[in-house]
């Protein structure tokens, strides 16, 4: 057996072991071999995708898609990535709901480690709410709780985990020290096996009063009779004093309680207030960041997008679509390794093939007289190649249609110095009027 073969076995062994793992709902598990697997053979488009469908159900979309766009990109053709990326497409506000969860994650990141537990707990409360199987936020939910011993609320969050990644080792750990820290208080440790094992009340757990000795007839008389003379007694000398003075300290008792209750309302009600500025604030920022994120076309989820349909295009044979996404598209906020060589490769074929479809275009917007869209083309094409005369004299003529007879001369002029040996050099000549 060849170098080759045995890697390629060892990839397939991992894969299988992966893929196993994955059945029996041990994700993360499960994705350890996988990416072992691709260790072995990056081409390996199974463990590729099954790896995304694994980051996909722990609520890492963004994760998922990245992988699956790779692997259409080794795999143009029966990819069931292609399947895997047109759901999620299909899914109103899918992507959108999966940056903003980033997002909130992030900041939920940054407010504990700035010791800001409660904004924290907050924050991560609204992502499991919307997004209830990521798992990333449930553990960190999990961790604040156990910081501030509130085991059960840990509990829950871990069991949720279990629920989605049976054997995550992080949640796994984390449960045995929560059900090892429920021991410190009995009612803590109730709590916790209501929430675990959800055990009904039994005929033992009913508290019974102690036991009583019953009198004789004759006893209960005389004793009846003491408690009468006793009582008078009481009434003179003690009860009556003490109940006055019982109701005077009531009363001051009250009114000092009702103080620290006004007290402690303001204080809160202070706390509100210093928390909806603070929430203001955070909101204001969330929604610039969000806005820079997916909140116009240049924003960077939205390039993500466009490398998709590009690659797409590219898959359907529609390389006239490809041109016209690839042009649109601010390369810049491109920022993932994987994805940055896809665009490398896209931008390579673009640089050689793209020029004669912008080309194309271009004159044929010329030709109905749609000469606006026609100077984007030219435009587009000079980004790539700024030393074709021939697209230089078509944007000139087309300013010159439009009346600009300023910028159509400069552009001549080009033509004329940097091109003197051409045809085109007289051309411009004669439309300048030399």
């Amino acid at each position: 057996m060849d170098y080759l073969q045995k890697i390629q076995y060892a990839a397939n062994g991992y894969y299988n072991r992966g893929l196993e793992m994955a059945r029996e709902r041990d994700l993360s598990g499960a994705a350890e071999y996988l990416k072992r697997a691709l260790q072995f053979n990056k081409y390996h488009t199974n463990a590729r995708n099954l790896l995304g469908l694994i980051f996909y159900e722990m609520g890492e979309t963004s994760d998922a898609l990245i992988q699956w766009v790779i692997s259409i990109n080794l795999q143009p053709e029966d990819n069931l990535a292609d399947h895997y990326l047109d759901e999620v497409q299909r899914k109103p506000g899918q992507l959108e709901i999966a940056s903003q969860t980033i997002k909130k994650y992030n900041q939920a990141l940054v407010h504990a480690k700035s010791g800001s537990d409660d904004l924290a707990v907050l924050q991560l409360k609204r992502i499991v709410e919307e997004k209830p199987n990521f798992v990333k936020a449930h553990l960190l939910l999990a961790v604040l709780y156990m910081e501030h011993e509130d085991f059960t609320k840990a509990g829950k969050s871990l069991y949720k985990v279990l629920q989605i990644d049976r054997n995550n080792q992080k949640a796994v750990r984390y449960m045995e020290s929560v059900k090892s820290r429920t021991g410190k208080a009995d009612v803590e440790k109730r709590k916790m096996k209501n929430a675990f094992s959800h055990r009904e009340m039994q005929d033992d757990d009913v508290i019974l009063p102690p036991t009583y000795k019953e009198n004789t007839g004759w006893q209960s008389i005389i004793n009846i009779a003491i408690g009468l003379a006793l009582g008078v007694i009481m009434v003179y000398f003690m009860i009556m004093p003490a109940r006055e003075r019982s109701l005077n300290y009531e009363h001051n008792q009250e009114m000092r309680s009702y103080a620290d209750k006004l007290n402690l309302a303001n204080q809160e009600a202070d706390k509100l207030r210093a928390e909806a500025r603070q929430y203001e604030e955070e909101k204001a920022r969330a929604e610039e960041d969000l806005n820079n994120l997916i909140g116009d076309s240049g924003s960077t989820l939205v390039q993500y997008q466009t490398l998709v349909e590009i690659l797409n295009a590219y898959r359907k044979g529609d390389f006239q679509a490809a041109v016209l996404l690839y042009i649109e598209m601010d390369q810049s906020k491109i920022s993932d390794e994987n994805m940055v060589s896809v665009l490398a490769e896209i931008k390579a074929d673009m640089d050689v093939n793209a020029p004669a479809v912008l080309e194309s275009l271009g004159n044929t917007s010329m030709t109905a007289g749609d000469y606006d869209t026609a100077l984007h083309y030219f435009e587009k094409y000079m980004e790539i190649n700024d030393r074709n005369p021939q697209i230089i004299y078509q944007m000139a003529m087309c300013y010159k249609a439009r009346g600009d007879e300023e910028t159509a001369d400069q552009l001549f002029g080009q033509v004329i110095m940097n091109f003197s040996d051409s045809e085109l050099a007289e051309r411009a000549k004669a439309e300048r009027g030399y």
